[in-house]
Protein backbone atom coordinates (compact mmCIF):
# COMPACT_ATOMS: atom_id res chain seq x y z
CA UNK A 1 0.00 0.00 0.00
CA UNK A 2 2.94 2.70 0.66
CA UNK A 3 4.41 1.80 -2.52
CA UNK A 4 1.25 2.41 -4.52
CA UNK A 5 0.02 5.26 -2.69
CA UNK A 6 3.55 6.99 -2.30
CA UNK A 7 4.30 6.63 -6.09
CA UNK A 8 1.19 8.20 -6.99
CA UNK A 9 2.65 11.21 -5.14
CA UNK A 10 6.12 10.99 -6.32
CA UNK A 11 6.07 10.82 -9.95
CA UNK A 12 3.69 13.43 -10.37
CA UNK A 13 7.41 15.31 -9.41
CA UNK A 14 8.54 14.82 -12.72
CA UNK A 15 8.33 18.63 -14.05
CA UNK A 16 9.27 20.22 -11.22
CA UNK A 17 12.75 21.40 -12.59
CA UNK A 18 10.47 23.71 -14.44
CA UNK A 19 9.37 25.49 -11.29
CA UNK A 20 12.52 25.34 -9.00
CA UNK A 21 13.90 28.68 -9.62
CA UNK A 22 12.67 30.99 -7.13
CA UNK A 23 13.80 33.92 -4.98
CA UNK A 24 13.55 34.06 -1.18
CA UNK A 25 13.20 37.37 -0.36
CA UNK A 26 10.11 38.70 0.92
CA UNK A 27 9.24 40.56 -2.21
CA UNK A 28 9.13 37.66 -3.94
CA UNK A 29 10.11 39.07 -8.16
CA UNK A 30 8.72 37.24 -10.66
CA UNK A 31 10.55 34.06 -8.49
CA UNK A 32 9.74 31.90 -11.32
CA UNK A 33 9.86 33.85 -14.64
CA UNK A 34 8.00 30.76 -15.98
CA UNK A 35 6.28 30.72 -19.28
CA UNK A 36 3.61 29.78 -17.77
CA UNK A 37 1.72 29.57 -21.16
CA UNK A 38 3.92 26.47 -21.78
CA UNK A 39 2.79 24.98 -18.30
CA UNK A 40 -0.71 23.94 -16.76
CA UNK A 41 -1.95 22.53 -20.23
CA UNK A 42 -2.70 19.41 -18.69
CA UNK A 43 -3.46 17.42 -15.34
CA UNK A 44 0.22 16.09 -14.92
CA UNK A 45 1.88 19.73 -14.91
CA UNK A 46 -1.11 21.21 -12.20
CA UNK A 47 -0.68 18.42 -9.72
CA UNK A 48 3.47 18.91 -10.52
CA UNK A 49 2.77 22.63 -9.05
CA UNK A 50 0.50 21.69 -6.35
CA UNK A 51 2.96 19.63 -4.94
CA UNK A 52 5.75 22.10 -5.18
CA UNK A 53 5.63 23.75 -1.88
CA UNK A 54 5.13 20.17 -0.13
CA UNK A 55 8.35 19.03 -1.38
CA UNK A 56 9.65 22.69 -0.04
CA UNK A 57 7.96 22.40 3.58
CA UNK A 58 10.36 19.42 4.06
CA UNK A 59 13.51 22.08 3.94
CA UNK A 60 11.41 24.76 6.89
CA UNK A 61 9.23 22.19 9.25
CA UNK A 62 11.21 19.57 10.06
CA UNK A 63 14.77 19.09 11.75
CA UNK A 64 17.91 19.38 9.26
CA UNK A 65 17.87 22.83 8.26
CA UNK A 66 17.49 26.73 9.84
CA UNK A 67 13.72 26.05 9.90
CA UNK A 68 10.55 26.40 11.94
CA UNK A 69 11.74 23.03 13.99
CA UNK A 70 15.48 24.32 15.27
CA UNK A 71 13.61 27.76 16.24
CA UNK A 72 11.04 25.74 18.26
CA UNK A 73 12.91 23.47 19.96
CA UNK A 74 16.52 24.57 20.14
CA UNK A 75 15.12 27.67 21.78
CA UNK A 76 12.89 25.74 24.18
CA UNK A 77 13.57 23.63 27.52
CA UNK A 78 13.83 19.92 26.45
CA UNK A 79 16.28 19.93 23.61
CA UNK A 80 19.63 21.77 22.85
CA UNK A 81 22.43 21.24 20.33
CA UNK A 82 25.57 22.13 22.81
CA UNK A 83 29.57 22.21 21.69
CA UNK A 84 31.06 18.73 22.00
CA UNK A 85 34.73 18.81 21.99
CA UNK A 86 35.60 20.08 18.89
CA UNK A 87 32.28 19.73 16.63
CA UNK A 88 28.96 21.99 17.37
CA UNK A 89 30.07 25.10 18.37
CA UNK A 90 29.02 26.18 14.56
CA UNK A 91 29.48 30.17 15.38
CA UNK A 92 27.74 29.43 18.39
CA UNK A 93 24.03 29.86 16.93
CA UNK A 94 22.76 26.90 19.06
CA UNK A 95 24.27 28.58 21.89
CA UNK A 96 22.76 31.53 21.31
CA UNK A 97 19.41 29.87 20.62
CA UNK A 98 19.41 28.16 24.18
CA UNK A 99 20.53 31.36 25.90
CA UNK A 100 17.79 33.36 24.08
CA UNK A 101 20.71 35.68 23.24
CA UNK A 102 19.94 35.54 19.30
CA UNK A 103 20.69 38.85 17.57
CA UNK A 104 18.90 40.40 14.14
CA UNK A 105 21.43 39.27 11.64
CA UNK A 106 20.79 35.52 13.20
CA UNK A 107 21.57 33.55 10.07
CA UNK A 108 19.40 30.73 11.39
CA UNK A 109 16.61 33.06 11.73
CA UNK A 110 17.25 34.77 8.45
CA UNK A 111 16.88 31.15 6.43
CA UNK A 112 13.85 30.05 8.60
CA UNK A 113 12.29 33.69 7.67
CA UNK A 114 13.60 33.14 3.69
CA UNK A 115 12.39 29.22 3.77
CA UNK A 116 9.13 29.58 4.63
CA UNK A 117 8.37 32.87 1.82
CA UNK A 118 9.70 30.96 -0.50
CA UNK A 119 7.36 28.64 0.11
CA UNK A 120 4.58 30.92 0.34
CA UNK A 121 5.72 32.00 -2.63
CA UNK A 122 5.20 28.26 -4.62
CA UNK A 123 1.63 28.53 -2.94
CA UNK A 124 0.81 31.60 -4.57
CA UNK A 125 2.27 31.15 -7.72
CA UNK A 126 0.24 28.42 -8.41
CA UNK A 127 -2.96 29.54 -6.85
CA UNK A 128 -2.93 31.98 -8.71
CA UNK A 129 -2.09 30.19 -12.56
CA UNK A 130 -4.59 27.74 -11.86
CA UNK A 131 -7.49 30.17 -10.45
CA UNK A 132 -6.52 32.53 -13.67
CA UNK A 133 -7.19 29.15 -16.30
CA UNK A 134 -10.51 27.42 -17.36
CA UNK A 135 -10.75 24.19 -15.88
CA UNK A 136 -11.17 22.47 -19.23
CA UNK A 137 -8.07 23.95 -20.51
CA UNK A 138 -6.15 22.67 -18.03
CA UNK A 139 -7.80 19.12 -18.14
CA UNK A 140 -9.86 19.69 -15.20
CA UNK A 141 -13.36 19.30 -13.99
CA UNK A 142 -14.12 22.45 -12.19
CA UNK A 143 -14.18 20.19 -9.12
CA UNK A 144 -10.80 19.13 -9.61
CA UNK A 145 -9.98 22.82 -10.33
CA UNK A 146 -11.39 24.01 -7.01
CA UNK A 147 -10.51 21.09 -4.86
CA UNK A 148 -6.51 22.05 -6.20
CA UNK A 149 -7.12 25.76 -4.86
CA UNK A 150 -8.99 25.47 -1.60
CA UNK A 151 -6.26 22.68 -1.14
CA UNK A 152 -3.52 25.48 -2.11
CA UNK A 153 -5.19 28.24 -0.04
CA UNK A 154 -5.22 25.58 3.60
CA UNK A 155 -1.00 25.16 2.42
CA UNK A 156 -0.88 28.86 1.88
CA UNK A 157 -2.55 29.41 6.14
CA UNK A 158 -0.16 27.19 7.28
CA UNK A 159 3.15 28.85 5.92
CA UNK A 160 0.87 31.77 7.69
CA UNK A 161 0.11 30.09 10.84
CA UNK A 162 4.29 28.90 11.23
CA UNK A 163 5.20 32.72 10.57
CA UNK A 164 2.49 33.80 13.36
CA UNK A 165 3.93 31.39 16.08
CA UNK A 166 7.91 32.98 15.18
CA UNK A 167 7.84 36.30 13.93
CA UNK A 168 4.19 37.37 15.07
CA UNK A 169 4.08 40.60 13.04
CA UNK A 170 4.39 40.75 8.51
CA UNK A 171 2.81 41.55 5.39
CA UNK A 172 -0.51 39.38 3.84
CA UNK A 173 1.00 38.41 0.42
CA UNK A 174 -1.54 36.29 -1.50
CA UNK A 175 -0.15 37.64 -5.11
CA UNK A 176 3.60 37.12 -6.71
CA UNK A 177 5.29 40.30 -6.58
CA UNK A 178 2.24 42.33 -5.64
CA UNK A 179 3.38 44.53 -4.07
CA UNK A 180 6.81 44.80 -4.17
CA UNK A 181 7.49 46.22 -0.88
CA UNK A 182 4.11 44.90 1.17
CA UNK A 183 3.94 47.03 4.23
CA UNK A 184 3.92 44.80 7.41
CA UNK A 185 0.43 43.96 9.73
CA UNK A 186 0.11 43.69 12.73
CA UNK A 187 0.06 40.06 14.58
CA UNK A 188 -4.24 39.97 14.93
CA UNK A 189 -5.11 41.18 11.46
CA UNK A 190 -2.74 38.25 10.23
CA UNK A 191 -4.58 36.11 12.85
CA UNK A 192 -8.10 37.53 11.30
CA UNK A 193 -7.12 36.89 7.96
CA UNK A 194 -5.68 33.17 7.81
CA UNK A 195 -9.03 32.35 10.11
CA UNK A 196 -11.36 33.56 7.47
CA UNK A 197 -9.08 32.10 4.86
CA UNK A 198 -9.09 28.96 6.26
CA UNK A 199 -12.75 28.67 7.57
CA UNK A 200 -13.43 30.04 3.44
CA UNK A 201 -11.39 26.66 2.58
CA UNK A 202 -12.60 24.30 4.28
CA UNK A 203 -15.34 23.20 2.19
CA UNK A 204 -13.67 23.55 -1.12
CA UNK A 205 -11.04 20.97 0.10
CA UNK A 206 -11.01 17.19 -0.20
CA UNK A 207 -11.30 14.93 3.06
CA UNK A 208 -8.34 13.35 4.47
CA UNK A 209 -7.53 10.17 2.46
CA UNK A 210 -4.79 7.62 1.67
CA UNK A 211 -4.94 9.35 -1.69
CA UNK A 212 -3.81 12.63 0.21
CA UNK A 213 -1.10 11.19 1.93
CA UNK A 214 1.58 14.50 2.96
CA UNK A 215 -0.86 16.65 1.29
CA UNK A 216 -3.26 19.68 2.97
CA UNK A 217 -7.06 18.49 3.57
CA UNK A 218 -10.21 19.61 5.14
CA UNK A 219 -8.52 17.38 8.51
CA UNK A 220 -5.33 19.48 8.35
CA UNK A 221 -7.44 22.46 8.33
CA UNK A 222 -9.33 21.71 10.75
CA UNK A 223 -6.17 20.90 12.91
CA UNK A 224 -4.50 24.34 11.64
CA UNK A 225 -7.93 26.11 13.85
CA UNK A 226 -7.25 23.95 16.40
CA UNK A 227 -3.84 25.58 16.79
CA UNK A 228 -4.99 28.96 15.50
CA UNK A 229 -7.48 29.53 18.41
CA UNK A 230 -5.17 27.46 20.91
CA UNK A 231 -2.89 30.20 20.68
CA UNK A 232 -5.44 32.96 19.95
CA UNK A 233 -5.22 34.82 23.19
CA UNK A 234 -1.44 35.35 22.61
CA UNK A 235 -1.92 35.56 18.78
CA UNK A 236 -4.88 37.84 18.56
CA UNK A 237 -5.51 39.26 22.18
CA UNK A 238 -8.16 37.81 22.18
CA UNK A 239 -9.14 33.66 24.18
CA UNK A 240 -10.77 31.31 21.82
CA UNK A 241 -11.29 28.30 24.00
CA UNK A 242 -14.60 26.99 22.57
CA UNK A 243 -13.88 27.94 18.98
CA UNK A 244 -10.53 25.55 19.53
CA UNK A 245 -13.06 22.93 21.26
CA UNK A 246 -14.83 23.30 17.91
CA UNK A 247 -12.19 22.31 15.78
CA UNK A 248 -10.70 19.26 17.52
CA UNK A 249 -14.38 18.15 18.27
CA UNK A 250 -14.62 17.58 14.07
CA UNK A 251 -11.59 16.01 14.02
CA UNK A 252 -12.46 13.42 16.95
CA UNK A 253 -16.17 13.22 15.74
CA UNK A 254 -14.44 12.07 12.28
CA UNK A 255 -16.28 14.74 9.85
CA UNK A 256 -13.33 15.48 7.97
CA UNK A 257 -11.80 11.92 6.81
CA UNK A 258 -8.92 10.00 7.83
CA UNK A 259 -5.62 8.18 6.12
CA UNK A 260 -6.35 4.63 6.89
CA UNK A 261 -10.02 4.61 7.29
CA UNK A 262 -11.53 6.77 10.07
CA UNK A 263 -9.29 8.91 11.81
CA UNK A 264 -8.47 7.14 15.81
CA UNK A 265 -5.58 6.76 18.29
CA UNK A 266 -2.60 4.39 17.40
CA UNK A 267 -2.58 1.39 19.32
CA UNK A 268 0.91 1.35 20.08
CA UNK A 269 3.65 4.25 20.90
CA UNK A 270 5.39 3.51 17.83
CA UNK A 271 3.19 2.87 15.41
CA UNK A 272 2.91 6.67 14.56
CA UNK A 273 6.93 6.63 13.96
CA UNK A 274 7.71 3.85 11.66
CA UNK A 275 9.25 2.92 8.38
CA UNK A 276 5.54 2.79 7.17
CA UNK A 277 3.70 5.34 9.19
CA UNK A 278 1.50 5.77 6.47
CA UNK A 279 -0.28 3.12 7.75
CA UNK A 280 -0.69 5.47 10.99
CA UNK A 281 -4.41 5.76 11.80
CA UNK A 282 -3.90 8.97 14.09
CA UNK A 283 -1.17 10.76 11.59
CA UNK A 284 -3.40 14.10 9.70
CA UNK A 285 -0.60 15.84 7.96
CA UNK A 286 2.71 14.93 7.43
CA UNK A 287 5.71 15.27 5.41
CA UNK A 288 5.93 12.32 3.32
CA UNK A 289 9.15 10.62 2.25
CA UNK A 290 9.63 7.56 -0.15
CA UNK A 291 13.12 6.80 -0.38
CA UNK A 292 12.77 3.31 -2.28
CA UNK A 293 10.48 4.97 -4.52
CA UNK A 294 12.40 8.55 -5.05
CA UNK A 295 15.39 8.58 -2.86
CA UNK A 296 13.67 11.61 -0.78
CA UNK A 297 14.39 10.98 2.49
CA UNK A 298 14.22 11.97 5.51
CA UNK A 299 16.67 14.98 6.49
CA UNK A 300 16.23 14.92 10.57
CA UNK A 301 19.06 12.33 11.19
CA UNK A 302 21.79 14.73 10.45
CA UNK A 303 20.75 16.86 13.28
CA UNK A 304 19.73 13.76 15.99
CA UNK A 305 22.27 10.81 14.91
CA UNK A 306 25.88 10.35 16.19
CA UNK A 307 28.73 10.03 13.93
CA UNK A 308 28.61 6.25 14.20
CA UNK A 309 25.04 5.38 14.77
CA UNK A 310 23.98 3.66 11.60
CA UNK A 311 25.44 1.11 13.61
CA UNK A 312 23.12 1.02 16.14
CA UNK A 313 20.51 0.97 13.32
CA UNK A 314 21.01 -1.48 10.98
CA UNK A 315 22.00 1.21 8.13
CA UNK A 316 24.73 3.33 7.10
CA UNK A 317 22.82 6.68 7.74
CA UNK A 318 24.99 8.86 10.07
CA UNK A 319 24.62 12.29 11.51
CA UNK A 320 26.65 15.55 12.70
CA UNK A 321 26.16 14.65 16.58
CA UNK A 322 23.94 17.19 17.28
CA UNK A 323 20.19 17.41 19.05
CA UNK A 324 20.46 16.11 22.88
CA UNK A 325 18.06 15.67 25.31
CA UNK A 326 18.65 18.66 27.95
CA UNK A 327 20.16 17.52 31.18
CA UNK A 328 17.39 16.14 33.66
CA UNK A 329 14.42 15.63 31.39
CA UNK A 330 14.81 12.35 31.00
CA UNK A 331 14.51 11.85 34.48
CA UNK A 332 10.87 13.60 34.19
CA UNK A 333 9.78 10.52 32.52
CA UNK A 334 8.34 7.62 34.90
CA UNK A 335 10.54 4.29 34.68
CA UNK A 336 7.27 2.81 34.00
CA UNK A 337 6.27 4.78 30.88
CA UNK A 338 7.53 3.38 28.07
CA UNK A 339 8.34 6.43 26.38
CA UNK A 340 11.26 6.42 27.98
CA UNK A 341 12.45 3.30 26.50
CA UNK A 342 10.97 3.41 22.90
CA UNK A 343 11.91 7.07 22.36
CA UNK A 344 15.15 7.94 23.68
CA UNK A 345 18.51 6.57 23.51
CA UNK A 346 20.89 6.06 26.77
CA UNK A 347 23.37 3.89 27.96
CA UNK A 348 26.16 1.60 26.37
CA UNK A 349 24.88 1.40 22.56
CA UNK A 350 25.12 -2.28 20.66
CA UNK A 351 25.17 -3.21 17.14
CA UNK A 352 21.96 -3.43 15.73
CA UNK A 353 20.60 -7.11 15.47
CA UNK A 354 23.58 -8.33 17.78
CA UNK A 355 21.77 -9.17 21.33
CA UNK A 356 23.27 -6.59 23.10
CA UNK A 357 26.83 -8.63 22.10
CA UNK A 358 28.66 -6.57 20.01
CA UNK A 359 29.32 -2.71 21.15
CA UNK A 360 29.55 0.13 18.80
CA UNK A 361 32.87 1.30 18.94
CA UNK A 362 33.57 5.35 18.50
CA UNK A 363 35.73 6.29 15.89
CA UNK A 364 36.76 9.68 14.56
CA UNK A 365 39.28 10.97 16.60
CA UNK A 366 36.69 12.15 19.61
CA UNK A 367 36.97 11.79 23.22
CA UNK A 368 35.90 7.96 23.17
CA UNK A 369 37.96 6.90 20.10
CA UNK A 370 38.01 3.01 20.47
CA UNK A 371 35.55 2.74 23.26
CA UNK A 372 31.99 2.05 23.03
CA UNK A 373 29.66 4.78 22.85
CA UNK A 374 27.89 5.25 26.09
CA UNK A 375 25.08 7.95 25.72
CA UNK A 376 24.72 9.63 29.24
CA UNK A 377 22.07 11.94 30.77
CA UNK A 378 24.72 14.84 31.46
CA UNK A 379 26.78 17.49 29.51
CA UNK A 380 29.98 17.93 30.94
CA UNK A 381 33.98 16.54 30.19
CA UNK A 382 33.54 13.53 32.15
CA UNK A 383 36.62 12.38 30.43
CA UNK A 384 38.66 15.15 32.11
CA UNK A 385 36.83 14.54 35.50
CA UNK A 386 35.16 17.89 35.39
CA UNK A 387 31.44 18.62 36.44
CA UNK A 388 31.12 22.21 34.56
CA UNK A 389 28.00 21.78 33.10
CA UNK A 390 27.10 24.14 29.82
CA UNK A 391 26.68 24.59 26.43
CA UNK A 392 30.36 24.97 25.53
CA UNK A 393 31.41 21.57 27.86
CA UNK A 394 29.86 18.59 25.67
CA UNK A 395 31.44 15.45 24.54
CA UNK A 396 30.47 13.18 21.62
CA UNK A 397 28.47 11.07 23.99
CA UNK A 398 26.70 13.95 25.97
CA UNK A 399 23.17 14.15 26.45
CA UNK A 400 20.68 11.60 26.40
CA UNK A 401 19.30 10.68 22.22
CA UNK A 402 16.40 10.89 20.04
CA UNK A 403 15.08 7.44 18.73
CA UNK A 404 11.52 8.21 18.38
CA UNK A 405 11.36 7.85 14.74
CA UNK A 406 12.65 5.09 12.96
CA UNK A 407 13.97 4.96 9.48
CA UNK A 408 14.17 1.42 9.62
CA UNK A 409 17.22 -0.85 9.01
CA UNK A 410 18.39 -1.57 5.03
CA UNK A 411 16.20 -4.79 4.68
CA UNK A 412 13.56 -2.94 5.73
CA UNK A 413 10.62 -2.32 2.72
CA UNK A 414 10.08 0.79 4.13
CA UNK A 415 13.63 1.89 4.88
CA UNK A 416 14.05 5.80 5.32
CA UNK A 417 10.73 5.94 4.61
CA UNK A 418 9.25 7.43 7.97
CA UNK A 419 6.65 10.28 7.47
CA UNK A 420 7.37 13.01 9.71
CA UNK A 421 3.87 13.88 11.50
CA UNK A 422 3.36 17.36 11.72
CA UNK A 423 -0.19 17.26 13.07
CA UNK A 424 -1.41 13.56 14.74
CA UNK A 425 -4.57 13.41 16.47
CA UNK A 426 -3.33 12.56 19.99
CA UNK A 427 -2.21 16.25 19.83
CA UNK A 428 -5.98 17.22 19.12
CA UNK A 429 -7.06 15.20 22.02
CA UNK A 430 -4.63 17.59 24.09
CA UNK A 431 -5.27 20.80 22.81
CA UNK A 432 -8.75 19.99 23.46
CA UNK A 433 -7.65 18.99 27.30
CA UNK A 434 -5.73 22.20 27.68
CA UNK A 435 -8.62 24.57 25.88
CA UNK A 436 -11.47 22.91 28.01
CA UNK A 437 -8.95 23.41 31.47
CA UNK A 438 -8.36 26.54 30.52
CA UNK A 439 -11.77 27.48 29.85
CA UNK A 440 -12.67 26.16 33.35
CA UNK A 441 -10.33 28.48 34.75
CA UNK A 442 -6.86 26.35 34.97
CA UNK A 443 -8.96 23.83 36.43
CA UNK A 444 -9.37 19.94 35.25
CA UNK A 445 -12.91 18.96 34.44
CA UNK A 446 -13.19 14.59 34.45
CA UNK A 447 -13.56 15.33 30.13
CA UNK A 448 -10.13 17.08 30.03
CA UNK A 449 -9.09 14.14 32.39
CA UNK A 450 -10.36 11.60 30.14
CA UNK A 451 -8.86 13.26 26.67
CA UNK A 452 -5.63 13.10 28.31
CA UNK A 453 -5.58 9.88 29.94
CA UNK A 454 -6.91 8.41 26.69
CA UNK A 455 -3.38 9.59 24.87
CA UNK A 456 -1.42 8.78 27.91
CA UNK A 457 -2.74 5.11 28.82
CA UNK A 458 -0.77 3.80 26.08
CA UNK A 459 2.47 4.63 27.55
CA UNK A 460 1.77 2.13 30.41
CA UNK A 461 1.55 -1.45 30.92
CA UNK A 462 -2.06 -2.73 31.80
CA UNK A 463 -0.11 -3.64 35.47
CA UNK A 464 1.12 -0.14 36.12
CA UNK A 465 -1.82 2.00 34.35
CA UNK A 466 -3.62 2.22 37.29
CA UNK A 467 -1.34 4.02 39.92
CA UNK A 468 -0.06 6.71 37.23
CA UNK A 469 -3.87 7.87 35.67
CA UNK A 470 -4.63 11.54 36.03
CA UNK A 471 -7.31 12.45 38.27
CA UNK A 472 -9.27 15.68 38.23
CA UNK A 473 -6.92 16.55 41.31
CA UNK A 474 -3.34 15.69 39.73
CA UNK A 475 -4.22 17.03 36.26
CA UNK A 476 -2.85 20.52 37.06
CA UNK A 477 -1.81 23.01 34.46
CA UNK A 478 1.20 22.54 35.24
CA UNK A 479 1.31 18.90 35.01
CA UNK A 480 -0.42 18.96 31.94
CA UNK A 481 2.23 21.36 30.76
CA UNK A 482 4.79 18.31 31.91
CA UNK A 483 2.49 15.47 29.87
CA UNK A 484 2.44 17.63 26.83
CA UNK A 485 6.46 17.65 26.71
CA UNK A 486 6.49 14.18 27.37
CA UNK A 487 4.16 12.93 24.37
CA UNK A 488 5.15 15.41 22.19
CA UNK A 489 9.07 15.90 22.93
CA UNK A 490 10.74 16.00 19.42
CA UNK A 491 7.59 16.95 17.84
CA UNK A 492 8.62 20.59 17.68
CA UNK A 493 5.77 22.44 19.45
CA UNK A 494 7.62 22.68 22.84
CA UNK A 495 8.62 27.05 22.57
CA UNK A 496 4.73 27.42 21.27
CA UNK A 497 3.67 25.73 25.02
CA UNK A 498 6.26 27.77 26.74
CA UNK A 499 4.86 30.29 25.75
CA UNK A 500 1.40 29.54 26.46
CA UNK A 501 1.96 28.91 30.10
CA UNK A 502 3.97 32.26 30.15
CA UNK A 503 7.51 30.12 31.16
CA UNK A 504 8.78 30.98 27.71
CA UNK A 505 11.30 33.87 28.92
CA UNK A 506 10.59 33.37 32.65
CA UNK A 507 11.47 29.62 33.09
CA UNK A 508 14.88 28.39 33.97
CA UNK A 509 16.32 25.18 32.76
CA UNK A 510 19.53 23.43 32.79
CA UNK A 511 21.82 26.05 32.70
CA UNK A 512 19.43 28.63 30.97
CA UNK A 513 18.13 31.83 32.87
CA UNK A 514 15.21 33.98 32.30
CA UNK A 515 15.18 36.04 29.42
CA UNK A 516 13.57 39.92 28.30
CA UNK A 517 9.89 39.48 27.32
CA UNK A 518 10.38 40.52 23.37
CA UNK A 519 11.98 37.24 22.66
CA UNK A 520 8.58 35.08 22.34
CA UNK A 521 9.07 36.64 19.29
CA UNK A 522 12.01 36.28 16.57
CA UNK A 523 13.26 39.32 15.43
CA UNK A 524 12.22 40.37 11.55
CA UNK A 525 15.88 39.46 9.99
CA UNK A 526 17.90 42.58 9.10
CA UNK A 527 18.39 41.81 5.33
CA UNK A 528 14.72 41.65 4.87
CA UNK A 529 14.29 44.81 6.83
CA UNK A 530 17.07 46.28 4.33
CA UNK A 531 15.50 44.94 1.48
CA UNK A 532 12.16 46.05 1.56
CA UNK A 533 12.02 49.70 3.86
CA UNK A 534 8.11 48.80 4.57
CA UNK A 535 8.81 46.43 7.06
CA UNK A 536 8.48 46.92 10.82
CA UNK A 537 11.00 45.19 13.47
CA UNK A 538 9.40 43.20 16.44
CA UNK A 539 9.15 45.73 19.55
CA UNK A 540 12.62 45.22 21.50
CA UNK A 541 14.70 44.72 18.85
CA UNK A 542 17.06 47.08 17.14
CA UNK A 543 16.67 47.84 13.37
Amino acid sequence: MKRFKKIALYTSLALLPLLQNSCTNLDEKAYSELLTNNFYNNKNEVVSAVLRPYTHANAWITPGQNGWWRLSELSADQLAWPQKGRHGYDNAQWIRLHYHTWMVDEATVDRCWSLIWQGLGFCNDAIGNIEDRDAGAMGLTQEEKDGFTGELRLLRAFHYVRLLDLFGNFPIITKVGNPLSPETKPRAEVFAFVEKEIKDNLDKSPALSKALLGRMSKAGGYAMLAELYLNAEKWSGTARWDDCIAACDALINNTAGGMNGALVLDTNLTDTYKPNNDLSKEIIFSIAYDYIVSSFAPQWPGDFYHFNQGQINGNPINGNDGVVVIPGVYTTFEDADKRKKEWMLIGPQWKYGSADTLPVICSGGNEYDGKQLVFVDNIRKNAQGSTVSDMTQGEENSGVRFNKYRLGPLTDPSYRSCDWAVYRLSWIYLVKAEAIMRKNGGVATQEAVDLVNTVKKRAYSAADWPTHAYTTSTLTMDELLAELGREFIFEGYRRQELIRFDKFTTGTWWDHKASEGYRELFPIPRTQLQLNSNLKQNDGYPN
